[in-house]
């Protein structure tokens, strides 16, 4: 399993508190030490949706321009943004075999988790 996200992140704590909790174990891919994943993130958009990846209530999202944030307006244009701008990625992002998540919830992480599908 690998945890995408930002060390700092106040979500990806509780993710990974919940994880070390109940002895799941992971690697961790910090977009702010690491880089960003192209490859997955791209994944990501085309599962979810570039509007489900992209955090549109983060501070990153709301400081651009009216006119950066006109040109996000697809899939690809999401991708090179993301790329740019990790931070406005929805943390975090888990790839588990087959699963993928998005962001931190509790109830579905705990019913991946005793399904074993979080290994």
């Amino acid at each position: 399993m690998i945890l995408y996200g930002i060390r700092n992140c106040d979500t990806v704590k509780k993710a990974r508190k919940f994880l070390d909790e109940n002895g799941l174990s992971y690697d961790f891919h910090d977009y702010k030490k690491d880089g960003v994943d192209e490859v997955v993130l791209d994944e990501f958009i085309k599962q979810f949706g570039w509007e489900t990846i992209l955090n549109k209530r983060g501070t990153t999202w709301r400081k651009q321009p009216d006119d950066v944030k006109a040109k996000v307006s697809s899939g690809e244009a999401a991708l090179a943004f993301l790329t740019k701008e990790p931070s406005a990625i929805k943390r975090p992002l888990v790839v588990a075999g087959d699963l993928r998540l998005v962001g931190f919830e509790v109830d579905k992480w705990q019913t991946a988790a005793e399904n074993g599908e979080l290994a």
